[in-house]
């Protein structure tokens, strides 16, 4: 049998790394910035145009290349951070494989352009699909700029798997965050289609987490600060009323690299415990410096997921450290949940001797005594001087007031024409014929969950959560449709407040949301104010709804096989239709029923789950 293992080709073995290193414009971004880091740039700017998809462009004045190393710097595990095995554990720069340009230039159009502080002139490297189109000397400032366009034009099915451009730009905007946040000391610019999304400048880490996040951020924030010989713990936690549904701002560093952890995250909740609301998560921003050493930062291919030496030491820390500093700042009760400040003795009686206090005693007072004058205690012989004012005078209260109209006039007590306010309910939910309907099929409410009625073959079982969702889905999304809904105004309009992504994402589905009935007024950078709801909205809801949409969007939902107008319907439905729990009246039990067997799919949710499922007479009787 001839051999049939064989060496693969350069440019097939790239590709495949690139698989692992290039997942959507965002992976490039990532690398790249991250470069441009351990460059020492000072300044970095970003430019991004049809959302990675056209051109990623990373431009900085850091160290620059050499001609050398420019042409190096695409091949193959070429790095300049390690050099033996044992350097792996003493990393303190971020990329370290070498990988990352020889994987994005096997899959783009890449043009790197790069000069040294000492050379009069620089480099400039142009590569398609790992191909080597020129190099040839170029005038350019300091630093380096490479520029990647027209990604995967070389892999189309990898291509056709991106999402659309609004998605693909919040996971840059994700990746930007996460890097600019921990580097706050260099400078920050991004661009999008020519119009600027960020500019920050260089700040300390509470002032950049307010940058990014928006100028209300800085009034959640409670500092946490703990250092001990494992790890070094700084940051910010949010109060828990600025709780979230979501987990959108939850950020874990390490040794300034993002980093992902459930368990980390776990004990960050339960440092909350008992503090926050049902199913709300709280935010953080969390730095944790440890000995490179005692971490493993190379078992996830995107460097997201690392291993600690002692993780039970540092959940323990961690979570202290967080307690201790929401009790500091009278965020959570300390253990003295009585205790009144105004009894707390002040700093300058610290330092004082204590005085026995002395009691006077009236051995002369006899409360017995017939003398109103004895009765009082001396303490208040003072008042015994005080005139009560003769009631003689009472007729000076009328003087004025004409009486001839009161005394002619004869005082009627018929009360016959006073109308009383009837507490009968005159109005009705449903009409005649409904009514009539209700009397013959009645329903039965089981657990606050579901809700049973009867039809011919037998009885049906509606889950009561489901069947409104798929009720409200509908009536959403034939309102966005025929722009007819109908609008509850507020007497005062409703202001929220959002990070500056948040408000972009909301600027885009604002008139969709405006055809399921929501009216908005002035929306700036950070606020927006909402003056009218849909009618199937309450006020309090409002803020749930939003979030939750905003959530929803940025979590690739809509995939490739829904539209955002499903997405908007889906999600507003969701929030607000009638949850578990719920105790609902005959009329809104059978409304429910009615509405959900005129809809045009009943028997599914948007989710495709089911609403309901019948049981026939001779299910029943196999039972017995």
């Amino acid at each position: 049998m001839s051999d049939i293992i064989q060496l693969l080709p350069d440019h097939v073995a790239n590709q495949i790394a690139a698989g692992e290193v290039v997942q959507r414009p965002a992976s490039v971004v990532k690398e790249l910035l991250e470069n441009a880091i351990d460059a020492k740039a000072t300044h970095i700017k970003l430019i991004i145009k049809e959302a990675g998809k056209t051109l990623i462009q990373v431009i900085d004045d850091g160290i620059g290349m050499s001609v050398t190393d420019a042409r190096l710097s695409f091949e193959r595990h070429a790095t300049s951070k390690i050099k033996n095995a044992e350097d792996l554990f003493q990393l303190n720069t971020k990329g370290f494989r070498g990988e990352a340009l020889a994987s994005i230039a096997a899959i783009a159009h890449v043009e790197l352009k790069t000069k040294q502080e000492k050379d009069e002139v620089g480099t400039e490297i142009k590569i398609e699909g790992s191909d080597v189109i020129s190099q040839e000397v170029c005038v350019t400032p300091k630093g380096t700029s490479i520029s990647v366009k027209n990604l995967f034009y070389n892999i189309p099915a990898r291509r056709n798997f991106l999402k659309s451009n609004s998605v693909e730009l919040r996971h840059i905007i994700d990746e930007f965050h996460r890097v600019a946040m921990v580097h706050e000391d260099i400078k920050f610019d991004m661009y999008h289609n020519g119009s600027e999304i960020f500019s920050l400048p260089v700040a300390n880490h509470r002032q950049r987490i307010v940058h990014i996040f928006g100028a209300k951020t800085n009034e959640k924030l409670v500092p946490i600060d703990e250092e001990t010989d494992l790890v070094k713990i700084i940051g910010f936690v949010c109060k828990p009323e600025f709780a979230k549904r979501t987990r959108g701002e939850q950020f874990f560093f390490v040794n300034n690299r993002f980093i992902k952890s459930a368990y980390l995250n776990h004990g960050v909740n339960s440092a909350f415990e008992g503090l926050l609301k049902e199913k709300t998560h709280p935010s953080y921003f969390i730095y944790l410096t440890v000995d490179p050493k005692s971490i493993d930062i190379n078992i996830h291919p995107t460097k997201t997921e690392i291993k600690f030496d002692d993780e039970h030491a540092l959940y323990a820390m961690l979570r202290s450290t967080i307690k201790h500093s929401l009790g500091q700042f009278n965020v959570a009760p300390i253990l003295d949940f009585n205790r009144d400040a105004s009894m707390d003795t002040p700093y300058e009686y610290k330092s004082k001797m204590v005085k026995t206090p002395t009691i006077e005693v009236d051995r002369s007072f006899n409360p017995f005594k017939e003398d109103k004058k004895d009765n009082i205690p001396s303490t208040s012989k003072n008042y015994t001087d005080f005139k009560k004012e003769s009631a003689g005078s009472w007729e000076n209260l009328y003087a004025g007031l004409d009486t001839s109209e009161i005394s002619s006039k004869p005082i009627e007590n018929d009360f016959s024409s006073i109308e009383f306010e009837s507490s009968e309910v005159t109005g009705s939910l449903f009409t005649a014929d409904q009514e009539a309907e209700l009397e013959h099929h009645t329903t039965y409410q089981l657990r606050r969950k579901y809700i049973i009625t009867t039809i011919k073959s037998g009885m049906v079982i509606i889950h009561q959560n489901r069947a409104h969702h798929r009720v409200l889905y509908e009536e959403v999304l034939r309102n966005i449709t025929m722009a007819s809904a109908v609008s509850q105004q507020l007497l005062f309009p409703l202001k929220l407040s959002f990070s500056s992504q948040e408000i972009r994402i909301l600027k885009e589905v604002q008139e969709h949301l405006e055809n399921t009935g929501f009216v908005f007024g002035d929306i700036t950078d950070t606020d927006v104010s909402i003056s009218g709801i849909p009618t199937a909205t309450t006020e309090s809801e409002v803020s749930v709804l939003l979030e939750k949409l905003i959530n929803d969007i940025e979590q690739e939902v809509p995939d490739s096989g829904f539209s955002l107008t499903d997405l908007l319907a889906r999600s507003i439905s969701g929030s607000i239709a009638v949850k578990t729990g719920i105790d609902l009246a005959k009329e809104q039990q059978q409304h429910i029923v009615n509405s959900l067997f005129a809809c045009t799919e009943p028997t599914i949710t948007p989710d495709n789950k089911p609403t309901f499922i019948t049981l026939t007479v001779d299910d029943i009787d196999k039972k017995f």
